[in-house]
């Protein structure tokens, strides 16, 4: 329940609130009353504490018809409401929109957020495996200490960019630590995992890769790798990764280092995991003269990329998708992907307004040489628009934008099969009062806006508010749907013509209006959140509508906990782990796998993303069982699994018996 009043009392005026209460709600029984000193709730002073004793006692029930005036607690509250019997209003749907900038504010914390709460739940299946396929040791006091650094981190004006900047930088800092103690207890995982492997072969270069989820994961995955030495030749090394004799498509990209050598190798293959193992891949290397990559060329200021399944068109006039086509189905309008610069205020809250809608201007393409300097070649020209990686997996297109003091570069991941496209935005953010979005004009404006609620589907506001979810948002029509997977970001809007994905923002650090006061000093420079370079993914997919909210939850969680990908030799010795566990069907997905909390049972947690009740196997090949489970839509079902004795029950969230 929202109080009547605000949460907190000026010192010395506890005893004023209250009897103001009393006349404003005279009839109000039981009424709920907060007071404390201070932001935060409140804290009670000596002075309010004996104001208030005195106004208990000279307003005591048996004085006349005076309210029992008590110190309690919520819990009391709730419970006295409900035996009174008062018929209650019913608010059904989300309790939003309220500080929408607080869905963006302060990237760099939610980035870190997210990026530790995926690191965890995954830390967390790893570990699982490598405990009970290998014996290693389960980590629990390191995980628990992550989850701590986690929850600590989502404090209510940290993550949602509202504090000051120390504690950003607190932050930060805090998940940070999580993140390294996770990526500690997945490495200790993974190469306990690894055992078993065979050790390569002359001249190959083996890649491991660990599928975390109870399902197959087809993906494009990248790779770096060195070569056994330096090549200075004027040839080249090209790569071709195998799994077993197959050869998959494969394409050498630009590596991470900048060493003018044929030595460190990069490469994207697309290839099909098997769930909840390691997958074992070997790339063949093979000398070749160096050559130009012959890549599809502008035709009329258009880059036409078609893979037999999308049709894309990219316009290098504008840098922008003026269309995108899934079997000939068209999703988006010309000028798809526009970076759009919206107004704002200082406010890190928004307090005053529930969306972003004034544009302020738009980023533009740049000119030749104003794209070479941003590129880092001064005195010398840069299409604007180029094609920098081509190959048997992708075509990667390359924009380069500026606006004002800003700059952006966006990058278009075109895949050779399939319909998603991946596109990247590196901002470089100088900008006050602010807020960036990329702009998606749609065909369909029909569709409803979703997003990825906890364990559940949102319905989220179509007028152009701005909205809040998860790892994923959807526009669904009565035939086709559009989704769009982040891996970093929470805010959108939808006004049934455009969708805006935000990016972020440039506010000032805890600036909170009060009335009418200048939000901040005029005399002097104040530091902005976000300013800098920020770096942003989402993925792009179009299809049938049933089929793309079937698939979408899986997709993301297999986004945003991507599998590990290494290269790493073998010793050849030990004994080859199976898979942990599996799931029969392709929807359910199995969101936590862990020790329980009390023993040494394994706690299975699944969850039925779509709405539509459904029933699926779950198989435990290591330890020789496999059953069936019903769930309900969007149900959760926690398992504990005793594979000593053979059997399994349901339990709650907590771990107890159903």
């Amino acid at each position: 329940m929202r109080p009547r009043q605000w949460y907190n009392s000026p010192l010395g005026q506890a005893r004023l609130k209250v009897e103001q209460y009393l006349k404003d709600f005279p009839n109000e029984n039981p009424g709920l009353i907060l007071w404390g000193v201070g932001d935060h709730g409140g804290g009670p002073s000596h002075q309010d504490v004996n104001d208030l004793q005195e106004l208990i006692r000279v307003t005591a029930p048996e004085i006349g018809d005076n309210p029992a005036i008590i110190h309690s607690t919520p819990e009391a509250y709730f419970t006295d409401l409900h035996a009174s019997g008062a018929d209650l209003p019913v608010h059904r749907g989300d309790l939003n929109p309220w500080a929408v900038g607080c869905y963006s504010s302060m990237a760099q914390v939610k980035q870190s957020h997210r990026r530790l709460e995926n690191k965890l739940y995954m830390a967390e299946k790893m570990a699982s495996a490598a405990w009970r396929l290998t014996g290693l040791a389960y980590p629990r006091a390191d995980l628990k200490e992550a989850l701590i650094d986690l929850a600590t981190g989502e404090f209510h004006d940290s993550l949602p960019g509202s504090s000051i900047q120390p504690v950003e930088e607190m932050a930060i800092r805090l998940m940070d630590h999580g993140l390294e103690l996770c990526s500690r207890i997945q490495a200790r995982a993974f190469f306990g995992l690894a055992q078993g492997q065979p050790a390569a072969k002359t001249g190959e270069i083996p890649i491991l890769v660990y599928n975390p989820h109870s399902y197959p994961v087809e993906a494009v995955l990248e790779c770096e790798f060195n070569l056994a030495d330096f090549n200075r030749d004027e040839d080249t090394t090209i790569a071709t990764a195998y799994q077993g004799d197959l050869a998959l498509p494969t394409q050498v990209e630009k590596e991470l280092s900048n060493l003018a050598l044929d030595w460190r190798k990069r490469i994207a293959f697309r290839a099909r995991l098997e769930p909840s193992q390691m997958n074992r891949f070997d790339c063949r290397l093979e000398r070749t003269p160096k050559r130009l990559i012959k890549t599809f060329q502008p035709e009329n200021g258009q880059l036409h990329f078609q893979n037999g399944e999308i049709d894309v068109i990219l316009n290098t006039r504008s840098g922008l998708i003026d269309d995108y086509r899934v079997n000939g189905v068209r999703f988006l309008r010309p000028g798809a992907c526009r970076p759009r610069i919206m107004l704002d205020s200082p406010d890190p809250w928004e307090m005053r307004r529930h969306g972003f809608r004034q544009v302020a201007g738009n980023f533009r393409l740049l000119n030749p040489r104003r794209a070479a300097r941003l590129a880092g070649l001064e005195g010398k020209e840069l299409a604007a628009v180029r094609v920098i990686e081509d190959g048997a997996v992708r075509t990667v297109v390359e924009a380069l934008f500026g606006y004002r003091e800003s700059s952006l570069v966006l990058r278009y991941k075109l895949p050779k099969q399939g319909a998603e496209l991946e596109i990247v935005a590196i901002v470089h953010w100088n900008e006050k009062d602010r807020m960036l979005k990329l702009a998606f004009p749609v065909v369909d404006r029909k569709a409803h806006f979703l997003g990825q609620a906890a364990f559940g589907t949102a319905e989220l506001p179509e007028n152009g508010n701005e909205a809040v979810a998860q790892k994923w948002l959807a526009l669904a029509g009565e035939d086709r749907g559009l989704t769009v997977i982040n891996d970093r970001t929470y805010a959108a809007d939808y006004d049934q013509t455009e969708l805006r994905l935000t990016l972020l923002r440039s506010p000032g650090y805890s600036v909170h209006p009060i009335s009418d006061r200048p939000l901040l000093p005029e005399d002097r420079y104040t530091p902005r959140q976000d300013q800098g370079e920020r770096i942003f993914h989402f993925w792009l997919q179009g299809g049938p509508c049933q089929a793309r909210l079937a698939a979408i939850d899986r997709e993301a969680l297999a986004h945003n906990e991507a599998p590990m990908v290494l290269s790493f030799f073998p010793a050849g010795s030990g004994s080859r782990p199976g898979a942990l566990v599996s799931v029969s069907d392709a929807v359910v997905q199995m969101t936590a796998i862990k020790p329980a909390e009390d023993g040494d049972e394994l706690i299975l947690r699944l969850f039925e993303p779509t709405g539509t009740p459904r029933s699926t196997r779950v198989s435990l090949p290591w330890a020789g069982m496999e059953f069936p489970v019903t769930l309900g839509g969007f149900e959760v079902v926690t398992l504990k699994v005793n594979w000593k004795e053979k059997r399994w029950e349901r339990v709650n969230l907590i771990e107890e018996g159903e």
